[in-house]
């Protein structure tokens, strides 16, 4: 059975929103704070509060920066900035009444800064590639709109420092859940105008449509802006499928709270995370993950495998092209040697990847690589159930990687990522945090 996540976009969705509902969901506010430290930018403190949105509790992400006390994210924000949440502008004015944001200037950082920041960051190699292809696919959207060269796109459209901690923590957030798949609902974007810089725009913004691109969106009965470029990039990025709720059990919830409060609608962002669950052909859902069904057939789900041989590329571009692969969504990338036509020394790249993935993954393997061809096909795969859980050490708080079958644990691993950061803070070997991991793991 997979592991699956869905943002329920009934109220829009923004990068704070994400945030907080990743959090009242269960992802550790400290392992947040860790991950958003690593980044080395000083001046702001993040802190979270539960808040009633229309009667329902949830989870508020709030940035409170240093050079304006007294104000965080509940402010209005003055210029457009790309994690303007559910009243939030764009770094072009803003609507005098907004609920979010700040109404001092902050400052900005070039596209390289914030690839320099991401670098040194904890991300994992994966997160950190795809941190920076969403930075990179946030500048090429706002230098296309406002036709200027992606370097001058110097950055209030993308390098406030809010923006920053919504995408570096959203992608830490959704990998520390490890989800095989990710779903969201048709998008609520709201309505009415939102000020900016540049004049009034019909909501959605440019930018926000323009990052949705195919995504289903509709307007709601809430005239104010729902759907910030922000949230528009996260759920762009991360959903393979937009539709309504697939047949699931669902064992966590979590909401995110914007900074209005709208008496007709809740307005927060809803995650849903569990195991997905297979339907049969002619089965209706309300019965799939029974028991008496589940009894007798696999847990899985199908997935696309991607193929190509390669024997005649520079070989210090596989490790680059791996990188770009994953940083898009695929589920593995590996390489095995193989012995081509005319005898020549390969190389075979296979990728695994969600179904919807599949053209913009060829996109890259023909741009990355030297390939002029592949295949494709898609198969059922079996997972075990598995969740990440924390656990507290001598030396530290190590993430497991928790993996059961029917109920019985079959495998517990501490991440290796936690283990080489704490080996290096303690100048100690790996495999000595490792083994005092397994031991303090308590089923």
């Amino acid at each position: 059975m997979s592991r699956l996540l869905y943002f329920d976009c009934f109220s829009g969705i923004s990068g704070d929103m994400t945030l907080g509902a990743l959090l009242d969901a269960g992802l550790p506010l400290d392992e947040l704070k860790r991950a958003l430290g690593s980044l080395a930018v000083a001046g702001y403190d993040i802190t979270t509060k539960r808040v009633l949105r229309a009667g329902v509790s949830a989870t508020q992400f709030v940035v409170d920066e240093h050079d304006a006390p007294g104000t965080s994210r509940d402010a209005p924000r003055t210029s457009h900035q790309h994690t303007h949440d559910h009243g939030h502008t764009h770094s072009h004015n803003h609507d005098p009444d907004d609920s979010h944001g700040h109404s001092h200037e902050h400052p900005h950082r070039s596209l390289p800064e914030i690839f320099t920041l991401i670098d040194g960051s904890a991300l994992s190699p994966a997160g950190r590639d795809r941190a920076k292809q969403l930075f990179q696919r946030l500048a090429e959207v706002e230098a296309s709109i406002h036709q200027m060269p992606i370097d001058q796109v110097h950055l209030h459209e993308v390098g406030a420092l809010d923006s920053i901690i919504d995408i570096v923590g959203a992608v830490f957030a959704l990998e520390w859940f490890g989800a095989d798949r990710i779903e969201a609902s048709a998008l609520n974007v709201g309505g009415g105008m939102v000020e900016t810089a540049h004049g009034h725009f019909p909501v959605p913004a440019p930018a926000t449509v323009k990052l949705l691109g195919d995504a289903p969106i509709y307007g709601g009965t809430v005239q104010k802006e729902l759907v910030t470029p922000t949230g528009a990039l996260i759920v762009s990025s991360y959903a393979a499928s937009f539709g309504p709720i697939p047949p699931m059990t669902v064992e966590r919830v979590g909401y995110g709270a914007g900074g209005r409060d709208f008496p007709s609608t809740p307005n927060v962002l809803r995650v849903l995370v569990g195991q997905a669950a297979v339907v049969a052909q002619g089965q209706s859902p309300a019965v799939a993950g029974s028991p008496a069904v589940d009894a007798g057939r696999a847990h899985g789900d199908r997935v696309t495998v991607i193929e190509c041989e390669i024997d005649d590329m520079n070989p210090q571009i596989f490790g680059v092209a791996m990188d770009r692969l994953y940083g898009a969504g695929a589920l593995e990338v590996f390489y095995v040697a193989a012995q081509m036509k005319k005898n020549r020394p390969g190389t075979l790249l296979t990728v695994v990847a969600p179904p919807a993935l599949r053209s913009a993954l060829a996109d890259i393997i023909f741009r990355e690589t030297t390939t002029i061809g592949l295949r494709y096909y898609e198969v059922d795969r079996e997972c075990l159930q598995r969740e990440m859980v924390s656990v507290e050490t001598p030396l530290g708080a190590v993430r497991f990687k928790v993996a059961w079958r029917d109920g019985r644990i079959v495998n517990a691993v501490p991440e290796f990522e936690d283990c080489a950061r704490l080996a290096s803070a303690k100048n100690l070997s790996v495999k000595d945090v490792q083994a005092l991991a397994v031991k303090a793991y308590r089923p």
